[in-house]
């Protein structure tokens, strides 16, 4: 055991690479096998991801010793790197026939969340305006949220509500997603470039059209990235000012 810890502490990182591919590979095995793909085999990875995470403290699974590569793994650098690369992989041209649409589908979608990320903190209880600047980000996505919280100067509880909202929102994504794509038209890359736009969350987004459609994921990436970014330009400045009107 002292061998095989020294080696994974020194490879950290490629045994991170090795468990995730393992859970990876569990979970479209259960997929296929138990639920006859009518869920996602993302979607049970997420879940198993999440799962994982309570055995460890503030850096999840990382924060055990033998897990300490997952840290790298999953941090921000790499999460990035990888919405990046999904995104070249699309055409231009295919992106531009989205034009007045993709660009809507971005305003509505982040205006809807953040709407309703707001009368949910109302609902909650909460009633100063960081608070309701905060958990509103957070509906746009879990990156939003955190980036809002921090900016205004939310607590820290705060932000986890913020957090978990998103968090929410990108599993509901990665397991809704197959399931409604028939019945929305999802099956072409313009659909797709909506589809982004409204929901955001790059995860779930990506999860969600790998499952129904590898080829659309590109599409899909290409808005949801934007999303994220629009949600930090507006949530912490204009959205905020205009709560500070109404409340």
């Amino acid at each position: 055991m002292e061998i095989v810890e020294k080696v994974i502490g020194s490879n950290g990182l490629l045994f991170a690479f090795l468990f995730v591919g393992s859970v990876m590979y569990a979970s479209f095995w259960i997929s296929k096998h138990l639920f006859r793909k009518k869920l996602p085999g993302v979607a049970l990875a997420v879940i198993a991801g999440l799962g994982l995470a309570f055995f460890g403290d503030k850096k999840g699974l990382a924060d055990v010793p033998l897990f300490a590569g997952m840290a790298l793994l999953g941090g921000s650098m790499l999460r990035d790197f990888a919405v990046v690369a999904t995104a070249m992989g699309a055409d231009l041209s295919k992106i531009r026939q989205a034009g007045l649409a993709g660009m809507v589908s971005l305003f509505a979608g982040v205006t809807l969340s953040f709407v309703l990320g707001v009368t949910m903190a109302v609902v909650l209880g909460y009633t100063d305006v960081v608070s309701l600047a905060t958990i509103g980000a957070g509906a746009c996505t879990y990156i939003v949220g955190p980036v809002t919280g921090t900016a205004l100067g939310a607590s820290s509880d705060v932000i986890a509500i913020s957090i978990a909202a998103g968090v929410v929102k990108t599993i509901v994504t990665t397991v809704g997603t197959p399931l409604i794509a028939g019945r929305i038209g999802l099956d072409n890359p313009h659909a797709a470039v909506v589809f982004g736009g409204l929901l955001g969350t790059s995860s779930g987004v990506t999860a969600g059209l790998a499952a129904t459609n590898p080829k659309l994921v590109p599409y899909g990436a290409i808005t949801a990235t934007f999303y994220t970014g629009l949600g930090c330009l507006l949530c912490p400045s204009l959205f905020y000012y205009v709560l500070q009107l109404i409340f």
